[in-house]
């Protein structure tokens, strides 16, 4: 099982993140990459992001801006 995020802007439109993730093997991986890169990839222009495991979605879209 892979676990990867999906990057967008608020209505939705995919982007490409200004930081690169790798795949994660478990989903506390990839939330803890979240909670450490979330500024960057603000700063980058991805402002919410979705969780999947494989191809289904777990839960988002989930904001990057703290003051949302």
């Amino acid at each position: 099982m892979a676990w990867t995020w999906r990057f967008e802007k608020t209505d939705g439109t995919e982007v490409e993140p200004s930081v690169v993730p790798e795949e994660f093997t478990t989903q506390g991986d990839a939330e803890s990459w979240i909670g450490e890169y979330w500024r960057d990839l603000l700063a980058g222009g991805a402002e919410q992001v979705v969780l999947f495991e494989d191809a289904t979605k777990i839960y988002g879209p989930m904001s990057l801006d703290a003051e949302a």
